[in-house]
């Protein structure tokens, strides 16, 4: 039996991630290949349960051969792993009617949630909130670890290297978030401008999902959606807004619902790290 908030407390939030093909050729979709989530009571941040599979596209195809990443998942990796069908119902009942959290999951995960369930002829499941780490940062922290990817961020707190692989990158966000709110905290106990200056940015790091923009920009035919990182921050240009599967609220509206949470869940007084 997994572990329960006591009563009366915020619902429990769900952070979750996706590791998925890449597509390269104009027309090629998005292949889900991995799952992870953890559920935390967001009252002391204890992790209440967690789920991981590995996923066997119906095009195995797909899947590369070899990866590029030390832990990239491979076709030899997944060729044994269930369809997403035999996995389906496990991953409704841990997102269905939680706060869903992850780091741009509004333009990446949610959509191949939705579209993967759709594959299937079953409802997708429904979040009661979301909570995107990458809009809340970039309002509330801004820029001052460099570009807003998971790997920079992480890089900037000392918190290793992303794995890329779906429990640990969510362990990570999570780590991340506690890390970016003890910081606005101290400095909203601080005199103004008292620490103007002082913060340093990191240099924007070269990843796969750059790389593949740039290749773009030399002439590759490779849709505009596709290309873009999954947890990459979106382009602001009309052209390049992508429509979410869930309602949208404005990141003010969010960010108090996300702020409220916070409160009642008392976020800052537990600081212990999740990841092990």
């Amino acid at each position: 039996m997994p572990a329960t908030c006591s009563t009366n407390v915020p619902a429990e939030i769900v952070f979750f991630d996706l590791e998925t093909t890449v597509p390269n050729k104009a027309g090629q979709r998005f292949h889900v290949l991995e799952f992870g989530a953890i559920v935390v009571c967001p009252r002391k941040l204890e992790e209440l349960e967690s789920f991981c599979t590995l996923i066997r596209p119906g095009d195995l195809s797909a899947v590369g051969l070899k990866s590029g990443r030390t832990d990239g998942i491979t076709r030899p990796a997944v060729a044994e792993a269930p369809l997403f069908r035999e996995v389906a119902d496990r991953i409704f009942k841990i997102l269905d009617g939680r706060i869903w959290a992850g780091h741009n999951i509004q333009r990446f995960d949610c959509v191949r949630i939705k579209e993967s369930f759709a594959d299937i002829n079953m409802p997708a499941p429904v979040p009661i909130g979301i909570i995107d780490s990458l809009g809340v940062l970039t309002e509330k922290f801004g820029r001052r670890a460099g570009n807003m990817k998971m790997a920079t961020l992480a890089s900037y707190f000392g918190l290793g290297q992303q794995k890329h692989r779906s429990l640990e990158d969510v362990r990570m966000n999570l780590e991340v978030l506690k890390h970016c709110a003890t910081v606005l905290f101290l400095e909203s106990s601080l005199p103004p401008n008292a620490m103007n200056g002082k913060w340093q940015s990191i240099p924007n790091v070269t990843t796969r999902s750059r790389s593949l923009l740039q290749s773009e920009n030399r002439g590759k035919s490779i849709c505009r959606e596709e290309m873009t990182s999954r947890k990459s921050p979106p382009s602001t240009s009309a052209a390049n807004q992508r429509a979410v599967p869930y309602a949208k609220e404005s990141i003010g509206k969010m960010t108090a619902r996300v702020k409220n949470v916070i409160c009642n869940g008392n976020l800052l007084k537990h600081t212990r790290s999740l990841i092990r």
